[in-house]
């Protein structure tokens, strides 16, 4: 069902009403203003009481499960009751239009089954994870052998080595350096998926924690002689209430992918609120005062990305089949970062163009009360 489509007819509840789906049609607080019959029927409840609710009277994490399906024009599986206290799953599509939303709903309770599969898979993927983190020295110690050794020889520690012996201890000192990050990387990755990270949030000085970031990024920045911006003058706090360990480390991975996207110019961090209308865009509750959220941007000069590759930017496992699978090593890092993103409940999204450059947007609640 093209729901853009529906939404451009002369009458649109008109073609709304037959639909087969149950649909709302909702004021941007939530509150209901239409439904068609078949929500009458769906959720038991007379259409003048539903239409003097709200739609998270009835689905769970409605309105932000609708402007998360409104913004990334896809759908979401979600929990509703009836007015009769009934529970169901529900397959849910909303698209914006004319300051409202339009959303369809269907029953998918019948896929019960499915759901309880994949809750099983995570659990499984937990597990391994878990059993990946207990082995990480196991697997990480001989790499660390490998390239202390390889070093060692380079240094001389060894005794006098022919130009061919090094040539060939650096081959083997950079294939260790590249295998043990690709292993962190993955490792680290490995934690956030099984929920091994725990978010401990406190309050903590966000401007010296970002430029600490950026001054462990030195050596990186300098290789490249890459230029390095700073922007706080938008955010009027000093002091946030997160996790600081949480955001170093998602700062750290998106700096690698911002550094290794660029060869010539400069990378620029710029910390502000966001607009209460771009959290609704990014599929964050907008109720609140948007100065309870941090926005934070890192724009690069660099190659850019193109639209195949943003779109698996964030899931390692989609670049398994890939002919080229450089790009597997950015996806943990990313993924990692936006797992930990949604702990905090919070969210990354990136913009790109193909050598434009790239832009990364990182939104976390940063108020006690949002938390809570």
């Amino acid at each position: 069902m093209n729901l853009s489509k529906l939404l451009t007819a002369i009458s649109p509840k008109e073609v709304l009403s037959n639909l087969p789906d149950a649909v709302f049609v909702l004021e941007l607080d939530g509150k209901i203003c239409w439904v068609n019959k078949k929500t009458v029927a769906l959720f038991e409840v007379e259409k003048s009481i539903l239409q003097n609710c709200n739609f998270d009277d009835f689905v769970t994490d409605g309105m932000k499960d609708v402007a998360k399906s409104a913004n990334k024009r896809t759908s979401v599986i979600t929990g509703a009751v009836s007015g009769e206290g009934r529970e169901f799953f529900v397959e849910l599509n909303a698209r914006f239009y004319d300051d409202q939303y339009y959303v369809t709903l269907r029953d998918v309770t019948a896929m019960t089954d499915i759901f309880n599969n994949a809750e099983e898979t995570n659990r499984l993927t937990k597990d391994k994870n878990l059993m990946l983190d207990k082995l990480s020295i196991d697997i990480k110690g001989p790499l660390q052998s490998m390239l202390g050794f390889s070093q060692a020889l380079l240094d001389g520690l060894g005794g006098e080595i022919s130009e061919k012996q090094e040539k060939y201890i650096k081959i083997i000192n950079k294939n260790a350096t590249d295998m043990l990050f690709f292993m962190d990387k993955f490792l680290e990755f490995s934690k956030s998926e099984a929920n091994y990270y725990k978010p401990d949030c406190q309050m903590f000085d966000v401007i010296n924690t970002i430029q600490a970031v950026l001054r462990s990024n030195e050596v990186a920045f300098a290789a490249k002689n890459l230029a390095v911006n700073f922007d706080y003058e938008e955010f009027d706090k000093k002091t946030i209430y997160s996790d600081e360990n949480f955001l170093k480390l998602i700062l750290q991975n998106i700096l690698e992918t911002a550094i290794k996207l660029t060869e010539i110019g400069s990378i620029t961090i710029k910390l502000f609120h966001p607009e209460n209308e771009t959290l609704r865009d990014y599929g964050i509750s907008h109720k609140d005062d948007s100065n309870k959220y941090l926005q934070l941007t890192i724009t690069d000069t660099g190659m850019g990305l193109t639209e195949n590759e943003q779109e698996d930017l964030f899931n390692p496992y989609s670049h398994l089949d890939k002919v080229n699978k450089k790009n597997i090593v950015r996806a943990f890092g990313l993924g990692t970062a936006l797992n930990l993103a949604e702990k905090l409940n919070g969210t990354i999204q990136v913009k790109s163009e193909v050598m434009k450059g790239s832009e990364f947007n990182i939104i976390l609640p940063i108020d006690k009360e949002i938390d809570e």
